[in-house]
């Protein structure tokens, strides 16, 4: 009996000792031999890393009252593919309102996240509340909304992440969206609730306002007059730019037609350029002004020496065969340019030769002019080693020579001023000039605080928000762009060019342009279109370019029509009397008049 009691004692025993045994063995592979594997584990359960995104900063006009992009709220739908309760019903309700996301469900059955659609029309959150299916999902996610749509070639757009895509949201992105913020917090592993650790573990920057030259009133106004002239004329094309010579800020840049960057899918991928920047032209007789003034600068001919300009509409001058449209005969050179004889500037420009290449290149032309803005083109200015026996009249009145309209508005600023100027669209301190952050993190699209699932039972929908940061003292500094360097021009040399260009005013080609009180200096230009190698006769580019001076008070404003559809037409009646349009309303806005 004694015997069997010890018997059975032992065998519990070495039961009990080979389950502690196991017991530890299993503990030392837990804790020791695969101790990095379960840590692992253990801090997917209770260690969360969160995204923070700072809201954009806001692009405001020169005032700072008025908003040229904003923040606004929009609302996506998605599902998760892989947690589906109701199948059937989530295809069917798919397949009939949003066949788009029915066919991608296709290739994302086993995934955990899947947009139905982004940025949802008020219609299309309805009928996703009314359909009530437990299956989808509305979130709140960040966007941007733009209140003056004329402004768009210079603003640009977000793509539907919110990230700069074009113009000056593309450009000073870097700017504008700031960098994110990545926090590491510690969770209750088991409810989920209780966060006891909080750590940053990559501090991002605030976003930034952005302050333009751009006064958004002022364009709105400029917008109705171009307008205007659009719908008189059935024009193709149209584009504005207004400048202060002595700072070289944009006051007013509208390029038309323009787009609509709330409903950006629906524009033509064309009218995504700022023309007035990317486009290049032969500009025609407008360019005679710097020729003009190539030839008072270098002393080759005085206002009132006087040029046979062959009381002719037609002559050959070397050979080559020159039109005009008005015949003159002897006439003081003032005139010459007063009444854009094309006869008399050729004669004056032989004089210059190569001079006069060397002069454009000086004004700008052929060469970029520094603004910050993606996609600038340099033109074309034809050099010497390229010339024809026509290249040199040709030059003299606006061919073999391509330039933007921005060009063209820096140019008369260096009659404005004497000096180069470098064009600028941006307000702030310079400092945002600098080089780009590159940013560690990249936002996600889902984490963060910028997005807020929404309760599709909530009879009150959540209303639109929108964010501005504050506006910082700083951000209205003076942009002075004038290289106060080298004078390019003679008092002497721009003091007679700008009575000729007044002279074109009174009684030349742009008397339209007269407006009372004011000095007003302008020079007009009609261009035939190169197409397929000729020009164009029956195309044209119509140009008005000018600068309005009254005591302290100077800006420069260039007026650009193509494509009328009325035929026979001129600067005088298509340009002018859109450059004096505008030029009112300037004033007018300005409390000038």
């Amino acid at each position: 009996m004694i015997h069997s009691f010890k018997l059975r004692s032992t065998i519990i025993f070495f039961i009990f000792t080979l389950l502690y045994a196991c017991v530890a063995i299993n503990l030392y592979f837990i804790q020791i031999k695969h101790h990095d594997f379960y840590k692992k584990i253990a801090e997917q359960q209770y260690h969360v890393t969160i995204t923070q995104t700072p809201a954009r900063g806001p692009i405001l006009d020169r005032t700072g009252r008025n908003y040229l992009a904003m923040n606004k709220d929009y609302i996506a739908a998605f599902i998760l593919p892989n947690q589906l309760i109701d199948t059937k019903r989530t295809l069917h309700f798919l397949d009939k309102h949003f066949p788009h996301a029915r066919k991608r469900f296709a290739h994302s059955k086993d995934k955990h996240f899947m947009f139905i659609k982004r940025r949802l029309k008020p219609e299309e959150i309805a009928l996703i509340k009314e359909e009530n299916n437990p299956d989808i999902f509305l979130l709140s996610e960040p966007g941007r909304y733009y209140p003056l749509t004329c402004a768009s070639p210079i603003i640009g757009l977000t793509n539907i992440d919110n990230k700069g895509l074009l113009g000056i949201e593309l450009l000073y992105n870097h700017i504008l969206a700031g960098t994110p913020t990545v926090c590491c917090l510690e969770k209750d592993a088991r409810s989920g609730y209780y966060y006891f650790k909080k750590q940053t573990a990559v501090q991002g920057d605030n976003a930034e306002p952005l302050h333009l030259t751009i006064d958004a009133d002022l364009q709105f106004l400029v917008q109705e007059a171009v307008q205007q002239t659009v719908d008189t004329f059935n024009a193709q094309q149209a584009a504005v730019i207004i400048m202060d010579p002595s700072t070289g800020e944009i006051i007013s840049m509208l390029s038309y037609p323009y787009f609509d960057p709330n409903n950006s899918h629906k524009a033509h991928p064309d009218n995504f350029r700022n023309k007035i920047i990317t486009d290049a032209h032969e500009l025609g007789s407008v360019m005679k002004v710097y020729a003009a003034l190539a030839a008072l600068e270098e002393g080759v001919v005085t206002p009132d020496e006087l040029i046979d300009c062959k009381n002719t509409l037609t002559t050959q001058i070397d050979g080559r065969t020159i039109n005009t449209v008005q015949e003159h005969g002897i006439i003081p050179f003032t005139d010459v340019v007063a009444l854009s004889n094309n006869i008399g500037i050729a004669i004056v420009a032989k004089r210059l030769g190569t001079k006069l290449y060397d002069h454009y290149k000086n004004l700008g032309f052929g060469q970029k002019t520094g603004i910050k803005f993606p996609g600038e083109n340099t033109g074309y200015l034809n050099p010497p080693e390229k010339w024809s026996k026509q290249s040199i009249i040709s030059l003299s009145y606006g061919y073999e020579v391509s330039a933007t309209i921005l060009q063209l508005a820096c140019a008369m600023c260096t009659i404005a001023t004497g000096y180069r100027i470098t064009p600028t669209l941006i307000k702030n301190d310079p400092s945002i000039h600098s080089t780009p952050h590159k940013c560690s993190v990249e936002h996600s699209g889902r984490t963060g605080g910028n997005f807020n699932l929404i309760d599709k039972e909530n009879k009150s929908d959540k209303k639109e928000i929108t964010t501005s940061l504050p506006v910082r003292p700083e951000c209205f500094c003076s942009c002075k762009n004038v290289s106060k360097g080298t004078l390019l021009f003679s008092d002497s040399a721009r003091n007679t060019i700008k009575e000729i260009l007044e002279k074109t005013t009174q009684y030349g080609t742009a008397r339209r342009a007269k407006i009372k009180g004011y000095r007003v200096m302008t020079k007009t230009g009609t261009a035939n279109m190169l197409v397929d190698g000729e020009y164009d006769k029956n195309r044209n580019i119509y140009t008005c370019s000018g600068i309005i001076e009254k005591d302290d008070y100077q800006r420069v404003i260039i007026t650009f029509v193509k494509e009328a559809q009325q035929k026979n037409l001129y600067a005088s009646s298509v340009a002018v009397p859109l450059f004096e349009a505008v030029a009112e309303r300037m004033l007018i806005h300005d409390k000038k008049i």
